[in-house]
């Protein structure tokens, strides 16, 4: 006889850990895979939540302001200058300035200064309606753009026909717009065209230069500062200023 059929009660009360040391890591699993679900979906909603708030205020901002080009610029100040001061607080860490890398995200702070440039001058000549239609187009082009230039898989069926839906809806609400105005659409598609470019330029940049957040903040507010007196000029801002 094995000392199994011996002693019965040692094999139930293995059997039993077993089982429900089992159950215990399936509990973890899936406990966590909730909260990575809960915590993609939580930045999901604060990304909506904050982008909705910050184009109603930009555009509070700009009918009250209707310098474009200056409201920008004290934006990208106020960021730079937020990462400068809590660095040397040490409430944030962040690298040294570089010029090397100074110059290697040059192109990136252009994209990214023509995108708030076209988003500007976009919520000045439009209302918030059309500001968030085509706000709401940009991601089926950088879904595009990141399979053609970053070489990511394309996106799932599912996520194709939400993509759809949207830029259906954007199309139908160009064709029923009473208020079409030519300088209107002419900022949006420009609106449209740099943001997309930006999106996938600015992950290209994250994928291939080592900044962390903070540093991206910074090089980015920073450079892009650095080119608002271009814009004072190619818009007349100085001379409205002036007057």
């Amino acid at each position: 006889m094995s000392k199994d059929e011996e002693n019965p009660s040692v094999v139930k009360t293995t059997n039993g850990s077993e089982a429900s040391a089992l159950t215990s890591e399936i509990q973890v699993t899936w406990y966590g895979s909730l909260l990575q679900q809960a915590s993609v979906y939580g930045l999901a909603a604060g990304y909506c939540l904050s982008a909705s708030l910050l184009s109603i205020i930009n555009k509070w901002a700009v009918m009250k302001f209707p310098y474009p080009g200056a409201l920008t610029a004290l934006q990208y100040f106020t960021s730079a200058a937020g990462v400068f001061l809590c660095g040397y607080f040490k409430l944030i860490e962040h690298d040294a300035l570089d010029l090397l890398t100074m110059w290697r995200f040059l192109p990136a702070a252009i994209i990214f200064y023509l995108s708030l440039f076209t988003n500007s001058e976009l919520l000045l000549h439009a209302n918030v309606d059309t500001f968030i239609v085509f706000c709401s187009a940009v991601p089926i082009f950088v879904a595009i753009g990141e399979t053609l230039f970053l070489h990511q898989p394309w996106p799932s069926i599912r996520t194709w026909l939400s993509l759809d839906t949207i830029v259906g809806g954007n199309v139908i609400y160009v064709l029923t717009d009473y208020q079409f105005i030519v300088m209107t659409y002419s900022w949006a598609l420009a609106y449209l065209v740099s943001m997309s470019i930006d999106f996938v330029y600015i992950k290209h940049v994250v994928m291939t230069i080592c900044l962390n957040t903070w540093d991206l903040v910074l090089y980015n507010n920073l450079e892009t500062l650095l080119l608002f007196h271009l814009e004072l000029l190619i818009m007349g801002e100085l001379k409205k200023n002036k007057a």
